[in-house]
C-alpha cells in the first residue's frame, strides 16, 4: 500500500468517526435556522463560519460517542464495522482527533460568529457526548427522550449565529426536532432490538417490549403533528408551510399506525427512513414559505 493510499484510508476512517450522514442533517437544520432568523438573506461570512464550526463540533461529538461506545459497537451487528471496533483507529488517536476538530470548531464560532453560539454549541457537545452517551444511554429507556434535547439544538445554534440571541421561534424549531426524535429512533430500535439487547442497552423495545414502543411512536407522532402547526399559529409561517406540514404529518401518522397494527421489520425500516425524509422536507417547507409567502 502506497503512502498516498494509506493516507486516503486513514482519512476515510477518521471521517467515518464523525458520522457524516448524521452531521449532514445537523448542519442542514442549523443552516435553515440561520435563514429563518432574518427576513432577508443572512451574511454569507456568518453562514460559512457557523456552518463549518457547527459541523466540526458535531463531528467531534460523534467521534467521542464512538470512543465511549466502542465495546457496545463491537457487540452490535449494525456498528461492528466502525473504525474503532475494527481496529482501524486507536482510542488515543480518536481522542486527539476529536479534541483538535472540536477545538477548531469552537474557535471558529467564537472568533468569526459570536460567543453565544460557541457556548450553546459547547453545551450541545457536552449534552450529546457526555450526558447522553455516558450517563443516559446505558441507564434508562428514556435516553432518547431526554438526550434528544442536544439533538434538537441545531436550528437554535443557527438562529443564535445570525441574531446573537435565542427567540421563541428558535425554541419552536427546537421543540419540533425534540418531539420528532423518539419516533425516529424508536423505529430503528424496533428492528434492531436484538442488537441492543446483546449490547446491554436499555432501549425501549428491550425494556418495555415492541407493542408498548409502537404505541409510544403513535403518540409521539400525533404530538409531532400538533407541534409542527405552531410556526403557523404564531405567524412564523404561512399556509404553504401548514399544508406541507399536515401532509407530511399525515403520512408519518399512517406509518406509525401501520407499525402499531401490523408490525414487521421491513415496515420499521421504512418508517425510520421516512422520518429522515420527513424532517428534511418539513424544514425545507419552512424555508420556502419564509421567502415566498
Amino acid at each position: 500500500m502506497t503512502s498516498l493510499t494509506l493516507a486516503e484510508s486513514r482519512f476515510r476512517h477518521f471521517l467515518a468517526l464523525t458520522k457524516p450522514r448524521v452531521v449532514s442533517l445537523i448542519v442542514f437544520c442549523a443552516v435553515i435556522g440561520m435563514f429563518l432568523a432574518v427576513p432577508d438573506l443572512p451574511p454569507p461570512a456568518i453562514v460559512f463560519a457557523a456552518t463549518l464550526g457547527i459541523a466540526l463540533v458535531a463531528g467531534a461529538a460523534a467521534a467521542i460517542n464512538c470512543l465511549v461506545e466502542q465495546k457496545i459497537d463491537a457487540a452490535m451487528y449494525r456498528t461492528r464495522r466502525r473504525p474503532l471496533p475494527s481496529g482501524d483507529v486507536t482510542p488515543l488517536s480518536t481522542l486527539v482527533f476529536a479534541g483538535l476538530v472540536g477545538g477548531a470548531g469552537l474557535w471558529l464560532l467564537y472568533r468569526f460568529v459570536n460567543p453565544l453560539t460557541m457556548w450553546l454549541t459547547l453545551a450541545t457537545f457536552v449534552g450529546y457526548a457526555i450526558v447522553y452517551t455516558v450517563l443516559l444511554k446505558p441507564a434508562t429507556p428514556q435516553n432518547i427522550v431526554i438526550g434528544g434535547a442536544s439533538g434538537a439544538m441545531p436550528p437554535v445554534l443557527g438562529w443564535a449565529a445570525v441574531t446573537g440571541e435565542v427567540s421563541a421561534e428558535a425554541l419552536i424549531l427546537f421543540l419540533i426536532i425534540f418531539i420528532w426524535t423518539p419516533p425516529h429512533f424508536w423505529s430503528l430500535a424496533l428492528y434492531r432490538t436484538q442488537d441492543y439487547a446483546r449490547a446491554g442497552l436499555p432501549m425501549l423495545p428491550v425494556t418495555h417490549g415492541s407493542r408498548y414502543t409502537r404505541l409510544m411512536i403513535v403518540l409521539y407522532t400525533l404530538a409531532l403533528v400538533a407541534v409542527t402547526c405552531l410556526p403557523y399559529a404564531i405567524r412564523m409561517s404561512g399556509l404553504l408551510y401548514l399544508a406541507v406540514a399536515l401532509g407530511l404529518g399525515a403520512v408519518f401518522v399512517r406509518y406509525a399506525l401501520r407499525l402499531f397494527r401490523d408490525y414487521s421489520d421491513a415496515l420499521a425500516r421504512k418508517t425510520f427512513r421516512y422520518s429522515i425524509v420527513y424532517l428534511a422536507a418539513l424544514f425545507s417547507a419552512l424555508l420556502v414559505d419564509h421567502y415566498f409567502r
